[in-house]
């Protein structure tokens, strides 16, 4: 997909020289968490946070708060995961974008490029979620991958979904087929399993035995 028709540019960015009323009237007009600022030459200076524009004298011109601006932005170039660490990192729900001459061309807004995920086969395909987790220079993906594929199934999406003192985890989207053996596999090669969308037979073979054991115990 073109991310460039993604741009919007229907919200002005504003200048060094509005007051602080002003930018907070805009705001109460918005659901952004930050306005895009232009200086006397039309460049692209940074934005300016609604939580920012709160705390500040209405009678005060941005260009007195300047210091307080973040020079976030992403390029026509950016691809669209990078766009949406970019916005991730900054807590923002709208990203400027600048052309390849860095001028200012307008803005992505969260909810379009979050559409974008969500129409990726790794949402919409059928298939199971598993999590795993490993000593972070234990694992490595392409082990995960032959894993997933010795048992005949086939990795839908893959990506790093936390990290704990010395581990890493690891959550994955695989085809259905073969779900018990994938996740009998990962046990044998240490891999803990934080987490499987699908029944997972070891275990419940697991409480059964214990639920034996208990009654015995009790008898």
């Amino acid at each position: 997909m073109n991310l460039q028709q993604l741009v919007i540019n229907d919200v002005s960015p504003i200048s060094m020289t509005d007051s602080v009323k002003e930018v907070q009237h805009i705001f109460s007009q918005l659901t952004y968490s930050h306005i895009p600022v232009m200086d006397e030459n039309g460049v692209y200076v940074g934005c300016l946070s609604e939580n920012d524009a709160l705390c500040f004298e209405k009678h005060q011109t941005v260009e007195e708060i300047k210091y307080s601006l973040d020079a976030f932005h992403v390029t026509v170039e950016t691809h669209w995961l990078d766009v949406l660490e970019a916005i991730a990192q900054h807590q923002c729900n709208i990203m400027p974008v600048l052309n390849e001459k860095n001028q200012y061309i307008g803005y992505y807004e969260l909810k379009d490029v979050m559409e974008i995920f969500n129409d990726a086969p790794f949402m919409y395909e059928a298939g199971a979620v598993i999590v795993v987790e490993k000593g972070k220079s234990d694992y490595s993906f392409s082990e995960i991958s032959q894993i997933v594929e010795t048992n005949d199934s086939k990795i839908q999406g893959m990506f790093v979904s936390g990290y704990r003192d010395h581990f890493t985890e690891i959550t994955l989207k695989v085809s259905p087929q073969n779900l018990n053996a994938i996740l009998q596999t990962f046990r044998r090669y240490s891999y803990e399993i934080k987490s499987a969308a699908e029944e997972d037979t070891y275990l419940d073979a697991l409480k059964e035995r214990s639920d034996y054991l208990d009654k015995y115990l009790n008898i």
